[in-house]
């Protein structure tokens, strides 16, 4: 950093990428010693795992017994277009998009599945209109925009006896906000986000209501096997116990076990909230502290506590793009925070991840810098 005024404290964990996002604190790889390694997932010791992961998720997110989680192929992604290819189609459907994975539901849902949807969008930075949605449709949304900052602010709008199902793609909102189960009957999220777990698994949970639809609808469109939740009409019960479609890796079934384990350390679920709540807070008393930066997200009752999306409003800055680039590019060139550019397809800005694992201690000595590093690149633009 060219400018001379550095800031004395530097964060311990410089790591606030929205994904893969930081490891719980105090990891190292001697944690996932115990990993079943060379055996089969099939196994004794690899189904035990793998229940334990399952009823681990129940545990900690306080999902009710009568619900099915399983854990499936291709992350978030993989397991919220299983939903999608399986189960629309029998009622009419309804997309809902404030940012880009939102908007790639709604390309699969009308250009893949080629369904007759209704789309409804909001820029980035706003919210669609809860009210207006017909809860009677099956409907599909991001709990939490991950790109925008931008969240469902709770499940009061969702009727209890709407007729269609909800399709929640809760990847960076499970484990940092408190989701309203019987509200929900497809959820979806990634080991990768609140958790700091690996990459590549996906969680998929039903509701009684999803699991009916699946044992009573046939979609019309040839189905993969990874997509397969059904055989005879009936719901492959093995995989919500454990007996996945394909082989996982048992190493991040460590990883995420231990990820559980942590999360119990911290106080489970209200413990969780509360730490990325606090993240999210100091990054709010930041911008309320400098005119030259503000929160994407306009409506402070949606402004997510994981993905906290901020843009530069200071009048000199000619090149908003560029501007953010460069201060991402000295701050990460300092070791000071990586990966905080704003998602390709957002407007210009920065991303900083407030989950769980990240430390709140480590915001407060990050922002300092961020301040240093604005005041450089506007001398740098001025100069």
């Amino acid at each position: 950093m060219t400018d001379t005024r550095q800031p004395a404290a530097r964060p311990a964990n410089p790591r606030f990428s929205s994904g893969p996002c930081a490891k719980p604190p105090a990891f190292t790889l001697d944690k996932l010693s115990d990993a079943a390694l060379g055996r089969s997932h099939r196994a004794a010791v690899g189904k035990d795992k793998l229940k334990a992961a399952i009823e681990g998720t129940r545990e900690v997110l306080g999902i009710p017994a009568d619900y099915k989680i399983g854990i499936v192929p291709a992350s978030d992604t993989g397991a919220y277009e299983m939903a999608m290819w399986t189960m629309l189609g029998a009622r009419p459907v309804e997309m809902l998009a404030w940012e880009s994975f939102g908007s790639g539901w709604v390309t699969d849902a009308i250009k893949q599945l080629k369904l007759d949807a209704k789309v409804t969008t909001a820029e980035y930075g706003q919210i669609v209109d809860l009210t207006a949605v017909d809860w009677d449709a099956d409907v599909c949304f991001t709990w939490n925009g991950t790109t925008s900052g931008v969240r469902v602010p709770n499940g009061d709008v969702i009727p209890a006896d709407r007729a269609g199902l909800t399709l929640c793609d809760a990847t960076s909102a499970a484990f940092a906000m408190d989701l309203p189960w019987d509200k929900l009957d497809v959820t979806t999220f990634s080991w990768q986000k609140v958790l700091g777990g690996e990459a590549a698994h996906g969680m998929l949970i039903l509701s009684p209501r999803a699991v009916e639809r699946l044992e009573s609808y046939t979609p019309p469109w040839p189905l993969p096997k990874i997509f397969r939740l059904t055989k005879g009409g009936k719901l492959i019960d093995g995989i919500f116990s454990g007996a996945t479609i394909n082989t996982p890796s048992m190493l991040c079934v460590e990883d995420y076990l231990h990820c559980l384990d942590w999360a119990r350390s911290v106080g489970g679920l209200s413990g969780l909230i509360a730490r990325a709540d606090a993240n999210a807070a100091a990054i709010a008393d930041f911008v309320a502290a400098h005119d030259w930066i503000d929160f994407l997200a306009e409506d402070p009752a949606t402004r997510s506590n994981t993905s906290v999306c901020l843009k530069f409003t200071d009048p000199r800055i000619g090149d908003g793009a560029t501007f953010a680039k460069a201060v991402a590019k000295r701050l990460e060139a300092d070791g000071i925070a990586y990966d905080i550019g704003a998602y390709r397809d957002a407007p210009p800005g920065l991303r900083i991840w407030c989950g769980a694992t990240v430390e709140t201690s480590d915001i407060d000595a990050m922002l300092p810098w961020l301040a240093a590093a604005f005041d450089a690149e506007i001398t740098a633009q001025a100069a």
